[in-house]
């Protein structure tokens, strides 16, 4: 089955090849600097109910714009409304975040960095909406390796940061960040067409306004509402969603402030979570993603449970902590990559193509509402105890399994 995802990577055309091989760009720019943004803002002043703060606003702009991705997408077209927002939601705020000196400089940007609920709908319905159903784990897979392939640069970071210290490392991580993103758009957008769907989306949707198209989702709605595998497939999704939020925010702060492990080595555990995300992407899930995901899903938050409540009980001093951080980083390599795949295999496989835009706005909408409270409720928790986020996070994984249970003891017939 590796064989296959590597023959599938070779042989992409058309949009799936725009999108996939400009993908480690995404993450060349962006997963460099990105991971170490909470403990950025700590640097220059900002307290942990701060950091939480401006998560939340970012999960609440990206919820208002989720909400209106899909009368953009197919109003704008999948090609130009991922061209336009990418630079709106990514080359801007980096050049905000490269200047930034206080809170404000980060709510700013996190308000722009929200408008990527539309570029996240209009580049998946880029690159699925042309493709044959069975490539679809195959290319989500693909996918999120490529965002991982950051980690093969980030001893980059960790030499920045051991020579010019902490906040001058990022702020030429941020200002790089934006080129390199830059770049993307511009290659994305040329070696990509509108797809078949879009443009009669295109042809439907002529003469009519952004908020007269939002006013047809109730339609959308009872769609969704009828289909009980995209009910579950969007309630796992607002699951990893809430988990990432939180892990992505306060992973980086329980490490530097209560493990104490240097600003400088944090880029290596970052390499060796990405590399392992990526060997089982290529070698380990494909064999576990064949038919009912049932086994999968129970096993990735599984997994991804014992990956936080190891990285709770690692000790501050001692010979072990060290090894221990990276054993809870191999659980948390699989399921992330794992957990990333499926929720957003499940949707693709499920949705409505002749309503895709609007129920992955829909979707993602819901994700963001789901999400937006556990920023700031994670900063508070942090504020208590680095360790709070994080037991928050295994009640969430927790509740991903028992949701799993009853959906295919409801459905056991389910063909995924």
């Amino acid at each position: 089955m590796s064989d296959s995802l590597f023959s599938t990577l070779t042989k992409l055309k058309g949009n799936q090849r725009a999108c996939i091989y400009t993908e480690p760009l995404w993450g060349l720019s962006m997963n460099l600097c990105i991971p170490y943004l909470s403990v950025y803002m700590l640097a220059l002043g900002l307290k942990d109910t701060q950091v939480g703060l401006v998560v939340t606003i970012n999960t609440l702009s990206q919820m208002v714009f989720s909400f209106l991705s899909g009368p953009f997408t197919d109003k704008m077209g999948r090609r130009k409304a991922t061209a336009l927002f990418d630079i709106i939601a990514w080359c801007i705020p980096c050049v905000i975040w490269w200047r930034a000196e206080n809170f404000w400089f980060f709510l700013t940007a996190a308000v722009l960095n929200g408008t990527n609920g539309i570029t996240t709908n209009s580049w998946h319905c880029l690159m699925v909406e042309d493709a044959e159903k069975n490539q679809i784990t195959k290319l989500y897979s693909i996918v999120i390796a490529c965002g991982q392939l950051s980690a093969v640069f980030a001893p980059i970071t960790s030499i920045l940061i051991s020579r010019l210290t902490f906040v001058p490392a990022i702020r030429i991580l941020f200002i790089s960040g934006c080129v390199l993103m830059s770049l993307k758009v511009i290659i994305l957008y040329l070696a990509s067409k509108e797809t078949s769907k879009g443009s009669m989306r295109l042809i439907e949707t002529s003469g009519k306004n952004i908020f007269q198209l939002a006013g047809g989702y109730g339609k959308i709605f009872k769609i969704i509402l009828n289909s009980k595998g995209t009910v579950f497939s969007i309630a796992i999704a607002a699951l990893a969603c809430i988990v990432s939020t939180i892990n992505n925010a306060f992973w980086q702060i329980i490490v530097n402030k209560k493990l104490l492990v240097p600003e400088a080595a944090l880029p290596l555990f970052m390499v060796f979570r990405s590399l392992l995300a990526i060997i089982f992407l290529f070698f380990v899930i494909p064999k576990l993603s064949k038919g009912v995901l049932k086994i999968p899903l129970l096993l990735s938050f599984a997994v991804y449970f014992a990956g936080q409540s190891l990285l709770i009980t690692v000790p501050v001093e001692g010979m072990l902590k060290y090894p221990l951080l990276c054993l809870s980083l191999v659980f948390d390599g699989f399921g992330i990559a794992l957990l990333g795949m499926l929720s957003e295999s499940l949707i693709a496989l499920h949705v409505n193509p002749d309503e895709r835009a609007g129920i992955m706005a829909i979707r993602y909408m819901l994700m963001m509402i789901a999400a937006a409270p556990f920023g700031w409720i994670g900063g508070l928790l942090s504020d208590i105890s680095r360790n709070l986020p994080f037991a928050l996070n295994m009640i969430f994984l927790a509740t991903g399994i028992v949701i799993t249970l009853l959906h295919y003891h409801k459905n056991a017939d389910h063909f995924v």
